[in-house]
């Protein structure tokens, strides 16, 4: 009787983990791809970077599939095996993070709930310990539904996952736990957080003196340090970890001149719109029609618009074949930042000095236009 509230209990946790984490990262699948990307970059595995995002797409569903099959007991020595996999490769993932320090953070739940390397790492090997116990008692698991309602069930998991994800990738995440969400002042978030701590760093210089290298710390010189102590290298070294970074990093607008405008045109009195295209290439084909009537009422209102690219060259020329160079500023982005503020290409962003009041994906231009009409002329 106690095995099997034993054995219960940790399916239930093991599985409600699953479907938690799967749904987290649902709600953003593209965190997940970059994710992914940074690992790749890391690892020189550059030519995976084009396939990412189906990795994500496919891993989050399985995440979901598993959780559900694992809580209905469905065909348990296939998913047994699966999750033992999956979270022996996940440990692999978290474990390299942690141990290496060559990613800060691994995305297990997404933006929404940002874990270390360190928690990340120890969580799976919590998971790891679970599931292993649910691998070696996989006989004494019985469905808890029949085999066609099980079915059911996670076909239908399966459509929903796939749908979740259709729908945030056009219409940008449902819940938004990024630094850019709505009601965020982008100049107070690029400051770090109050209270926080700078890294600890002690500056660490390797001399030779007679054939041999010393190690020596700027603040404990040595008495007899002269002239026969010859500098081989300098390097900081880092005794403690803070905590200043703030949580937007890296946006910088800079004008075609090379002129950074960031903090001016945030600080600028008014209604402005921001347009963030990340590349030209990848834009959807739907977007300008719907735009066209976006950027007539900003005329209307005298709203200046700001195209934010990484791809400056190709915008502007388009730009320009669009005759409305007069009428629009474009404005140099850093691509990483841009990925993190628009999770869609392009999406609009409706600003009041630095603070984000609404932004909408392409597809949602359309829905910009009431609260845009309902602005006093400029």
């Amino acid at each position: 009787m106690i095995m099997k509230i034993l054995i219960n209990t940790t399916r239930f946790i093991v599985g409600i983990l699953f479907i938690f984490s799967g749904l987290v990262k649902a709600d953003d699948p593209l965190g997940l791809s970059y994710k992914m990307q940074e690992f790749f970059e890391v690892w020189k595995f550059h030519w995976l970077d084009n396939y990412t995002l189906a990795f994500s797409l496919i891993m989050i569903v399985f995440e979901i599939v598993a959780g559900v099959a694992i809580l209905l007991g469905w065909r348990m020595k296939l998913f047994s095996w699966l999750l033992l996999l999956l979270i022996v490769f996940f440990t692999f993932l978290t474990g390299y993070a942690y141990l290496s320090g060559k990613v800060r953070e691994c995305g297990c739940f997404g933006d929404c709930i940002p874990l270390t390397a360190g928690q990340s790492f120890a969580k799976d090997l919590v998971l790891l310990v679970l599931i292993l116990f649910i691998f070696a008692y996989t006989d004494r698991i019985r469905p808890a539904l029949s085999n066609s309602s099980s079915v059911a069930l996670l076909m239908l998991a399966t459509l929903f996952s796939f749908s979740f994800q259709w729908y945030v990738l056009k219409h940008l995440p449902v819940v938004d736990c990024l630094p850019y969400r709505i009601g965020s002042n982008i100049s107070e978030k690029m400051k770090a957080p109050p209270g926080s701590i700078p890294d600890s760093i002690v500056i660490n210089f390797v001399y030779e003196k007679n054939g041999k290298k010393i190690e020596i710390t700027a603040d404990k010189f040595p008495s007899d340090f002269d002239d026969s102590y010859k500098l081989v290298n300098r390097y900081d070294k880092l005794i403690r970890k803070g905590n200043d970074t703030p949580p937007i990093k890296d946006f910088v607008l800079i004008t075609g001149g090379g002129s950074d405008t960031t903090q001016d045109l945030l600080q600028a009195r008014g209604y402005k719109l921001f347009l963030f295209v990340k590349t030209l290439e990848e834009v959807h084909r739907d977007w300008n029609k719907d735009f066209s009537l976006v950027f007539a009422t900003a005329k209307s209102k005298r709203l200046p618009v700001f195209f934010i690219t990484a791809d400056y060259d190709n915008l502007l020329a388009w730009v320009a074949q669009s005759g409305i160079s007069n009428e629009v500023i474009v404005l140099k982005c850093d691509a990483t930042a841009i990925k993190t503020a628009a999770r869609a290409n392009p999406t609009l962003y409706l600003m009041k000095k630095a603070t984000i009041l609404n932004k909408w994906s392409w597809a949602d231009f359309k829905k910009s236009l009431p609260e845009m009409n309902a602005l006093p002329e400029q």
